[in-house]
């Protein structure tokens, strides 16, 4: 694997004696990035396969143990003999953030790095993506107890409207139906003001792929996998998990499949409704990742499969 040579301005070596214009190259890192269903884990297995690489995975919740049909998580069978990283690591029941994440990714990436092989990145959490990418600094904010018990009586509606007051940018791309992410992002715009802004420099020599489908085709994949994930048991998955003791609070603050998944096995809502509302909570978060997404000018859009192996292959050239 190539890298980007730049000058260091000055470095030590082991003996104490400085050295000055020193080479430093920059890790080369592959991101593949777009909304759920659009074929991000295919396409990075693909990549890997054909450039050495593997994959550390960029989604906020398949970080978690037990929910794999949920979440789409990538099979065994799937992965074709790539490793893949940050998957599984980590307890439902527990909150994992951000700060971890940013932890265990660039601990996974120096890991890639030294085997010789290439790191690519891939996911849907834009905002985790860019605290890697960009080294950005999260301030551990610490939970405010008090805050939290207020803000617990709000609706998700009540609670995005106060976002957008705080920090408008987070509100537009936050999964805006999940009080948790909502509360937590109030607590932080409260302790230090909204999102930190991105920097433009990394650590990394960064090639960034974006898969953007057209919108019927989206929709059509969205709506597709949903009854593949039913079919191929996602309830059972999600009444293993009650009865491991995951509370319908934690299935809500979990988003998505699961807040629904919760309410139909409550007897909130029937089978038929859950799937409806699931669907459209879908391309609704879809839309919001494309939002975070479209920020960033320095992503290539790709139409197929081989207009990505051909910008890797130029890029690690």
């Amino acid at each position: 694997m190539v890298q980007t040579a730049i000058t260091h301005p000055t470095r030590l070596d082991a003996s104490g004696i400085f050295f000055l214009n020193m080479p430093y190259h920059k890790p080369q890192v592959v991101v593949i990035v777009g909304p759920n269903a659009s074929g991000k884990s295919k396409l990075g297995v693909s990549l890997a396969r054909r450039f050495r690489g593997e994959i550390i995975s960029a989604d906020s919740r398949q970080v978690y143990r037990g929910l794999t049909i949920g979440t789409g998580k990538i099979q065994k069978r799937e992965m074709r003999g790539i490793p893949h990283h940050l998957l599984d690591i980590t307890n439902p029941r527990r909150q994992f953030s951000v700060i971890e994440f940013k932890k265990y990714a660039e601990k996974a990436l120096s890991d890639i790095i030294q085997h010789g092989h290439t790191p690519i990145v891939v996911g849907g959490t834009g905002f985790w993506i860019d605290t890697l990418i960009y080294n950005r600094t999260i301030p551990e904010v610490p939970p405010n107890e008090t805050l939290r018990r207020s803000l617990a009586k709000k609706s998700a509606d009540t609670l995005l409207a106060t976002l957008q007051k705080l920090d408008p940018k987070r509100a537009r791309t936050i999964e805006q139906k999940n009080p948790r992410r909502l509360i937590r992002a109030i607590e932080i715009a409260l302790s230090i003001g909204q999102v930190p802004k991105l920097q433009e420099s990394s650590p990394y020599k960064v090639l960034w792929i974006g898969i953007q489908l057209p919108r019927i085709t989206h929709e059509k994949r969205i709506r597709l996998r949903l009854r593949s994930r039913i079919k191929a048991g996602m309830i059972d998955e999600a009444k293993q998990l009650h009865k491991q003791g995951i509370s319908w609070k934690r299935f809500h603050e979990l988003g998505l499949e699961y807040r629904f998944l919760a309410e139909y096995l409550q007897k909130k809502i029937l089978k038929k409704e859950m799937m409806a509302r699931l669907e459209r909570a879908t391309r609704d978060y879809s839309r919001r990742q494309m939002t975070w997404f479209k920020r960033n000018k320095k992503i290539h859009w790709i139409r197929n499969d081989g207009e990505a192996e051909r910008l890797v292959k130029s890029f690690l050239t």
